[in-house]
């Protein structure tokens, strides 16, 4: 008797929470952490944009900032992957460089202003496109003429791409965790519901 009593008791405890209220609460903690973690891409989204806006305007430590900002955000926050970008801005902004100071170390050279004559119609300022097509123009020349030495940056170190963690200890990570907790209690109950009425069966078939 005092083991039917013990059982009993057991089953009257945990069914002093419904599985139906359980689910209702995980429900509620769902689409909190789905509005969670959709911010947290929203605040991803906006620091890139700005990242592409500075890209655009030029200030050098202004682009910096913004990209060591979305760096850091991407880093300490869930589902904030930036997937992979590029700053053509810069790229182009410092191929210029290096195409102006190649003309700048022979500027006699007939091969620079046939290339120009022929390019700069082409394209509006200085561009990857423009300096391929520099690049093009001065390959026709005779190699006896002394070509200016053209080294452009690598396009990989102007492409990015950062990688946010799978959990973060922020809102949206404990809201998942929430999350899961809820479902493991529900999972664990309804075991817990098993097996103590089959406890209960086999004991009043022994009685």
């Amino acid at each position: 008797m005092a083991n039917k009593r013990q059982i009993k008791h057991g089953i009257e405890w945990l069914q002093t929470v419904k599985t139906w209220q359980l689910i209702l609460i995980l429900i509620v903690m769902l689409f909190l952490a789905a509005t969670l973690l959709r911010l947290n891409n929203v605040g991803m989204v906006q620091r890139r944009n700005a990242v592409m806006a500075a890209d655009k305007h030029g200030e050098v430590n202004d682009l910096h900032a913004r990209v060591y900002d979305l760096q850091r955000y991407s880093a300490a926050h869930m589902n904030a992957d930036t997937s992979t970008f590029y700053l053509q801005g810069q790229y182009d902004r410092d191929s210029q460089k290096a195409l102006e100071a190649a003309q700048a170390a022979n500027p006699g050279s007939n091969a620079n202003a046939e290339a120009e004559a022929v390019c700069k119609p082409q394209f509006n300022g200085y561009s990857s496109a423009y300096l391929q097509c520099f690049l093009r123009e001065m390959e026709k020349y005779p190699t006896t003429e002394k070509l200016p030495e053209v080294k452009t940056p690598s396009p990989a170190l102007y492409q990015y791409n950062f990688v946010s963690p799978l959990w973060s200890p922020d809102f949206a990570g404990f809201s998942v965790l929430a999350c899961l907790l809820i479902t493991l209690v529900i999972f664990l109950r309804l075991i817990g519901l098993g097996v103590l009425h089959l406890l209960l069966k086999r004991s009043f078939r022994d009685a």
